[in-house]
């Protein structure tokens, strides 16, 4: 699905298989990219036996057409292919879930320019599998975050831990010129006041790697409809840090929108892509107030209807 696009179009929200459009985005376009990918929680996945991705003729292009075919050396020595080849054979799940994976991973390093950084949100029961093929596939001086999403909500297990978290991955194009910048970031309050001045408790401080944040409140102003939503304030902290006003960012796993609302919210502009006809009816509803956000269908399909307005959160929550 060829997409005219370039950094001087206005932000877009694309209905469409990511894997069709991300070969027709220009190589190095976005300094973030957030991903949200489906969870490997049970479900199928249609397994791939190669990995077929358009390289453009440039030498980013060609550098990873390298990394692709497994010609570069990554993880203590050892070829990408044969670290992947190993983790697969392990569990024939993981294989289908990262065939489905690993080929949108491979355009995102493409897509990333080269002070760009790579958000990955994944489910604990995969997050170990990714670090090992990230650090082979982007190159473990490339590694720059492990983030732990904490929350506290819902049932919990009697017979183990409870899991209530999350892991993000953060993988940089570029060790040496990557942009981050944490005096934009909110702060948050001590958890010992005590221990610190009073003008550090008025200033609060900056979050680290772990980021106790509640979920989207199945009752809250932020609530979109949409099952998988991610909150706001996990989403600001990213952008904040990892992009100026401006910049590009990218989410092809764009859901209920979250992302393209924060983006527009602190002068990013965005990119999104999902194929779920009712993310984009929530996206039409949630970017009905922006200007200049331009929505692409796929040729001959019904343009998706927005979602139902009591489900869009108030323009507040957007913010």
């Amino acid at each position: 699905m060829p997409i005219a696009w370039s950094q001087t179009s206005p932000s877009r929200v694309i209905h469409a298989d990511n894997l069709e459009v991300l070969p027709g985005l220009p190589d190095e376009s976005f300094t973030l990219i957030y991903l949200d990918p489906p969870f490997n929680t049970g479900r199928v996945q249609n397994r791939r036996t190669t990995t077929s991705v358009r390289l453009a003729a440039t030498p980013a292009g060609e550098a990873l057409g390298a990394r692709a075919a497994g010609t570069i050396t990554g993880f203590k020595g050892q070829l990408y292919e044969r670290i992947k080849g190993d983790l697969l054979g392990y569990d024939d799940q993981f294989e289908d879930y990262w065939a489905f994976l690993e080929p949108r991973l491979i355009e995102a390093w493409r897509l990333l320019a080269d002070d760009g950084t790579l958000y990955l949100h994944l489910d604990y029961r995969e997050a170990h599998y990714a670090k090992v093929l990230l650090d082979a596939l982007f190159g473990r001086d490339c590694f720059l975050n492990e983030l732990i999403w904490a929350y506290d909500y819902g049932a919990k297990s009697k017979n183990r831990w409870p899991t209530k978290h999350d892991t993000i991955l953060v993988y940089v194009k570029n060790p040496a010129r990557y942009y981050f910048d944490s005096t934009t970031v909110d702060r948050e309050p001590y958890m010992a006041p005590g221990l610190v001045t009073p003008e550090k408790v008025a200033r609060g401080k900056l979050p680290t790697d772990v980021w106790w944040h509640t979920i989207v409140s199945p009752t809250g102003k932020e609530k979109t409809g949409y099952p998988t939503q991610k909150p706001i304030g996990i989403l600001r902290r990213m952008i904040q840090a990892s992009s100026r006003e401006g910049d590009w960012v990218l989410d092809f796993f764009a859901g209920s929108g979250t992302t393209g609302a924060v983006a527009a919210s602190l002068g990013r502009r965005f990119v999104l892509v999902d194929q779920n006809p009712e993310s984009i009816a929530v996206m039409r509803t949630r970017f009905a107030p922006l200007p200049d956000v331009e929505f692409v269908e796929p040729p001959g399909a019904e343009r998706a209807p927005a979602a139902d307005a009591a489900l869009a959160p108030t323009p507040e929550a957007t913010r």
